[in-house]
């Protein structure tokens, strides 16, 4: 199943920092056929991009080479953000599992943490790995609010959302952030020194930055960019240091200072995005019920940071 349909690009440029970030002319749309589409996960080796379908209960493929989409996982667990580990695994934030998982080169899965100190996660949902091969994902409330994004229930935690992560050596999971509303949407810079983390639920809905130690702690935690079209959700970093977050009215652009310097508009309120190809530079967003690319000038930074 596929969608071979294409809208114009509008990019809108708010900064003379932002000349040079374009690209195609027009915005493909690969699948509209989903609920809520989340996640991408760019599969180098394969060509080939995993994303979920909230609501379906499934993870989708999409095939770089034929355009073809295609069901990966039905039962995923209400699976939301994904990513790849430098191992070329998936790892991936199950909300109705309330766990994060790795998916096996034979197709087995992994659970990495589905509790912290004997109490169930709320439902983690976006995650990345660090080159040390730690964890780092967010768990708000979102996939037990509800039955649509996974499965009604409580909060061990009392409501709190942490950031957590998971040590690569002995598997523990620590918190490393304790002050957000709903924490959603994380990236590292390129040299995994910083990590930027969106509060959605905030007002305004912001991103706020950290500095990362050699033992793997947060300190800082200021806000680093703030959204004026509804709400931040996913975000990635490209390799001059720029910030690129979904937001509801298309893709925002920051400068590596925080300026909003310039936007991708879309049709649908963005989800999320990440970078593949042989280059890095197709962008891949999820967006409402779609999953759009288009080639684009600029770079994403090395795996997705």
């Amino acid at each position: 199943m596929s969608t071979s349909e294409t809208i114009p690009a509008e990019f809108v440029a708010l900064d003379e920092r932002f000349a040079g970030c374009d690209g195609d002319y027009v915005v493909k749309r690969h699948f509209s056929d989903a609920r809520k589409t989340e996640g991408p996960a760019y599969f180098a080796g394969g060509q080939y991009l995993v994303f979920s379908d909230i609501p379906n209960d499934r993870l989708l493929r999409y095939d770089e080479t034929t355009g073809a989409v295609g069901v990966l996982r039905h039962g995923s667990g209400y699976a939301n953000g994904n990513t790849v580990d430098r191992q070329g695994r998936l790892v991936t934030c199950e909300q109705g599992g309330r766990r994060v998982t790795r998916t096996e080169h034979d197709g087995s899965v992994t659970v990495l943490a589905d509790s912290y100190r004997g109490k169930r996660l709320n439902s983690p949902n976006d995650v990345v790995v660090r080159a040390d091969g730690s964890v780092w994902f967010t768990d708000p409330t979102y996939g037990i609010t509800g039955d649509y994004e996974g499965n009604k229930g409580d909060s061990d935690f009392g409501g709190a959302c942490y950031v957590f992560r998971i040590d690569p050596a002995d598997g523990e999971v620590t918190v490393v952030a304790d002050d957000f509303v709903r924490p959603n949407g994380l990236a590292f810079s390129s040299d995994e020194q910083r990590l930027f983390v969106v509060d959605t639920r905030q007002d305004p809905s912001h991103i706020r930055v950290f500095d990362v130690t050699d033992d793997g702690r947060l300190t800082g935690g200021t806000i680093h960019a703030t959204c004026d079209a509804g709400r931040f959700d996913g975000l990635r970093l490209d390799t001059e240091g720029r910030i690129w977050a979904a937001a509801w009215d298309g893709v925002h652009c920051f400068a590596p200072d925080g300026d909003l310097i310039g936007k991708l508009l879309l049709p649908e309120s963005a989800a999320n995005l990440t970078f593949g190809g042989h280059k890095r530079n197709h962008l891949y967003i999820t967006a409402g019920t779609s999953l759009y690319s288009l080639r684009v000038t600029f770079n994403g930074a090395a795996y997705p940071r």
